[in-house]
């Protein structure tokens, strides 16, 4: 597929070569997309999951404690690995998440320091019908790729991220 019209990356790396020759402008091309299709994306996913009246990071934090598996309980510290947001952050999603009844705090049985946080059932109800629209709508993101750029997008996608976590 060729492309013809320029974006706002290729139009920033066209006037850098111009005014800065001297300078590689071009990895932009790619971080810059990456930087901007993360916002446009996030931004897509709190829209639709608004009538959920949840954000992203609540999602995030709803799923990964349904994909634990029964009875749906992590601690924050299980949280925090699944999760990109703070500790202080965290602590401020759990209490808010609590109120909204969508979880429920409890102490540790091995120890008694540690609030485990566990999904309540409405909290169930709640993720399995957010999940179902956040992975529609991530399937209309990328409908304009077919099933081979979808596969090789997401193996570069994922050799960069293993980089950056190794």
């Amino acid at each position: 597929m060729k492309e013809n019209k320029n974006d706002l990356l290729d139009n920033l790396v066209d006037e850098w070569q111009a005014e800065r020759p001297d300078l590689d402008a071009s990895p932009m091309l790619i971080i810059g997309r990456i930087l901007k299709l993360g916002k446009v994306l996030e931004k897509r996913a709190n829209s639709v999951l608004q009538n959920n009246h949840i954000y992203y990071t609540d999602l995030d934090v709803l799923a990964t404690l349904r994909r634990s598996g029964k009875p749906f309980e992590l601690t924050p510290k299980q949280l925090m690995k699944s999760v990109l947001i703070t500790s202080g952050a965290m602590t401020a999603l759990l209490d808010r998440l609590k109120k909204l009844d969508l979880i429920y705090r409890s102490p540790d049985e091995h120890d008694g320091r540690i609030n485990r946080a566990g999904l309540t059932q409405k909290g169930i109800k709640v993720i399995d019908n957010a999940i179902e629209i956040r992975f529609n709508e991530a399937n209309e993101s990328i409908k304009m790729f077919n099933k081979e750029e979808k596969e090789q997008l997401s193996k570069l996608l994922k050799k960069m991220t293993l980089h950056f976590d190794s």
